[in-house]
């Protein structure tokens, strides 16, 4: 046996190891053997660096420094989820996707982890990249720290495809959390406050030699790619563990709804047993061609849904209310509470929405409350506990004025909020929208930050976001923390954003209830800026998923004389504000004031290529026929009551063929 083949042997053998030890939990050889083969193994590898493998069992011991971290695209999108709490939700869930889709609904119920998302690619059966979550559509490269953790295989096992991305949770055992806190008290260390912080924060460690020594371990619940050689999603979780993937075994596949809540009640008590941490259950259409029909809303699948276990609450003082002015002016109540521990977390704060909150709960100072953490990050009042509350207690009266620039506040007839009308006065909104403006999803503007933001409009420095375009170096470098390669890398930044395309750019405008879904129609739509500010409220509302409020809001926005300004300077100093002739290409009206319907399965392009080409030919993609249904894009076995609803409506049904000459020829 000459070296190469002695190193592969090895490292074959430690992979394998390795996945009977961390995977399996069944290790075959004792913790000594395994580190005397390792061991021969790293010797071997530096006395032969022409057969260095970065997949090698002993790189899992780290030793590469990132200083900063790269950003990377997602092949494809890491959507959020979208909530459930009640046996009512999910029976609301399963009337809604029993009208989009046919047949008989399998689901695939799974534990919800409580931990840092991951991606990982496999090319060839290797890993090449793992990418935490981000902002769903770009996250941080941090495959050197990934490496290290033993669940993670560095190469699969068996009939794996060629490429594909498989999401999961990297989580850190209690065990594993509280030996570590132990470690730390010992030393005179703050312990760390829980364990999915402590994985997160782990992830983006500058040495990897450092994450190596957590105990961190990585479950895997997703696979996504094309041609994966699956039908289901329960199938595609037996499929990764033969790959050689860490999927918990928990996983069941169910037939209603009901045995859905059976399976919950079960672990909503179970759970407490678990090594993990868990917040509640993640139901999945189990039928993979069920989940391309039902498709996507623009922030999560139709076809699952997060059931969220009761949340925890705690009852303790509120302080004082205080008052946030936000970039749209809107006023928002915050609870300023005696600190309080809540799911692993010390709470000080908690929002109070609106007047109309206060005035329901009957909050005041001084009173007890009861505090819940539940699915959104923000905790929330429920309650206050009346047989506590002081005698001298006096009802809240909510501020009539704006805590910042002291303008009188208005609330628009049907509207929740009070609202600052001190649009380009009142400095938090300006700070705001500037904010907004360089925000990820927005203009992304690399080395510029909210704290930055911040200090450049409280030195005078910027008033609008139009202002940053002529920010120098020489102006930046007196800020504080600001050394002059950070304010080159801003300045370079700024410069970059230039490229940034229109429907973003319109997105980072700020408009108020103009999100990414609405700034993409609207860009789509009219192509440039110019189109939107000379469009009528009539010809807004025809676009859509645009309804009156939003159409009144861009009117709005476009009769500031201040605003129109700032778009003339965006101009010049050459953003982005119509869509680009490379974009432009491939787009036409030929199925303007359309709307189709697409089902079944397709040969020649994919769902997803279907459905962008309807929306580039100006044609709207609807999930369910209806009488305003233009015509229905049939594919192969497509379900036999979509083709019947077609058939007794009079709905036009072309094939896939059909519609792609119909595109080509118009």
């Amino acid at each position: 046996m000459n070296t190469e083949q002695q190193i592969k042997k090895l490292r074959d053998e430690l992979n394998q190891h390795n996945y009977n030890y961390y995977v399996l939990d069944t290790p075959v050889i004792s913790d000594y053997d395994f580190d005397l083969k390792l061991k021969e193994l790293q010797d071997l590898e530096a006395k032969h660096p022409e057969f260095f493998d970065a997949n090698s069992p002993t790189q899992r011991v780290g030793g590469a420094v990132t200083k900063n971290f790269e950003t990377v695209a997602h092949e494809y999108r890491m959507y959020s989820l979208d909530n459930s709490y009640s046996k009512e939700d999910l029976q609301d869930w399963e009337t809604r996707i029993k009208k989009m889709v046919d047949g008989d609904i399998q689901y695939t119920c799974e534990l919800k982890y409580d931990g840092a998302s991951i991606s990982l690619t496999y090319e060839n059966g290797k890993l090449v990249k793992a990418v935490t979550r981000g902002d769903g559509f770009q996250g941080d490269n941090v495959t050197a720290n990934v490496r290290t953790i033993k669940s993670v295989p560095l190469e699969l096992k068996g009939d794996f495809p060629e490429k594909f991305d498989i999401r999961g949770e990297i989580i850190l055992p209690f065990d594993g959390f509280n030996k570590m806190n132990e470690e730390r008290i010992e030393i005179g260390e703050e312990p760390y406050r829980n364990p999915r912080n402590t994985a997160s924060g782990s992830l983006k460690l500058q040495d990897s030699a450092e994450v190596a020594k957590r105990p961190l371990e990585c479950l895997l619940y997703n696979l996504t790619g094309t041609n994966l050689g699956v039908n289901s999603q329960f199938e595609s979780l037996d499929k990764a563990r033969q790959w050689g993937f860490k999927v918990p075994s928990a996983a069941k596949l169910t037939n209603s709804i009901d045995e859905v809540l059976e399976f919950i009640d079960y672990w909503n008590e179970e759970r407490h047993n678990l090594p993990y941490e868990t917040d509640g259950v993640v139901i999945k259409v189990n039928n993979l061609q069920q989940q391309e029909e039902l498709g996507y809303t623009a922030k999560a699948p139709r076809w699952a849904m997060a059931y969220k276990f009761k949340a925890e609450q705690v009852s303790t003082r509120l302080n004082s209310i205080t008052y946030q002015v936000g970039r749209t002016g809107a006023i928002t109540p915050v609870a300023n509470l005696e600190p309080v521990e809540l799911a692993g977390t010390t709470v000080k704060r908690a929002s109070l929405h609106n007047a109309d909150q206060i005035v329901k709960l009957d909050i005041r100072v001084g009173d007890e409350v009861y505090v819940e953490k539940g699915g959104e990050i923000i905790p929330k009042i429920l309650g206050v506990d009346l047989s506590l509350r002081p005698l001298d207690s006096v009802p809240t009266e909510y501020i009539t004025r704006c805590p910042e620039c002291q303008t009188e506040l208005v609330r628009q007839e049907g509207e929740a909020q009070h609202y600052c009308p001190n649009y380009n006065g009142c400095e938090p909104q300006i700070i705001g929208r500037i904010q907004h403006y360089i925000s990820r999803k927005a203009m992304d503007i690399e080395g510029l930050g909210g704290e930055t933001v911040t200090l450049l409009v409280k030195a005078g420095l910027i008033s609008n976001y139009s202002d940053l375009y002529e920010l120098t170096k020489e102006q930046v470098v007196p800020l504080e923390r600001m050394a002059e390669k950070s304010a080159e890398n801003l300045v370079k930044g700024i410069e970059a954003s230039k490229s940034i395309p229109f429907e973003r750019v319109l997105y980072a405008l700020g408009i108020r209830y103009v999100g990414e879904t609405v700034a993409k129609k609207l860009a789509k739509h009219y192509k440039s800026i110019d189109a939107i500010a000379q469009a009528t409220q009539d010809e807004l509302v025809n676009v859509d998923e645009i309804g009156v409020k939003i159409a009144e809001s861009v009117l709005a926005f476009f009769a500031s004389e201040e605003n129109l300004n700032i778009i003339e300077r965006l101009k010049s100093f050459g953003v982005q504000l119509e869509i680009s002739a490379e974009e432009l290409q491939g787009q036409t009206d030929i199925l303007k004031g359309q709307s189709i319907v697409v089902s079944g399965v397709f040969e020649i392009v994919s769902r997803g290529e279907l459905k962008k080409l309807i929306e580039d030919n100006g044609g709207k993609v609807s999930s369910s026929i209806s009488s305003k249904t233009s015509f229905l894009v049939a594919g192969d076995k497509m379900g036999p009551s979509k083709l019947k609803k077609a058939e007794s409506l009079n709905i036009a049904i072309k094939s896939e063929s059909e519609f792609l000459q119909m595109i080509s020829f118009g």
